[in-house]
């Protein structure tokens, strides 16, 4: 069962995060679609498990489907990391600077604000 709330909510995850990275992330430059995804991923899991820690105890089910399996895939630290290292390839080390972190600092932020939101 287990397996299963995992898998389908990596699904989920998977193909929310392809779409907004088709919709945000341009060829060159900036990748805002990973930057997006990440930070309200982070957001959304600091809620989540704040709220599921605090309000509904007994439902281990609902934070692995969620937590677990549509935000653990709809962010992604894998993708946030080659495109970095790109960036400094491409010579942007200011940019490449800037997303770690715009993503480390905001990141941080924001599942702190999601955790006081719950």
């Amino acid at each position: 069962m287990q397996i299963l709330l995992v898998m389908i909510g990596g699904f989920i995850g998977a193909i929310g995060r392809f779409g907004v990275g088709e919709w945000l992330n341009p060829n060159h430059g900036f990748p805002f679609g990973t930057l997006f995804v990440n930070l309200i991923g982070c957001f959304l899991l600091g809620w989540l498990l704040t709220y599921m820690g605090h309000r509904i105890k007994k439902q281990p089910y609902i934070t692995l489907f969620l937590g677990t399996g549509v935000i653990g895939s709809f962010t992604t630290f894998s993708t946030f990391s080659v495109e970095t290292i790109q960036l400094f390839d491409q010579g942007l080390v200011f940019l490449s600077l800037l997303y770690v972190l715009i993503s480390i600092f905001f990141g941080l932020l924001l599942v702190y604000m999601g955790s006081k939101f719950a």
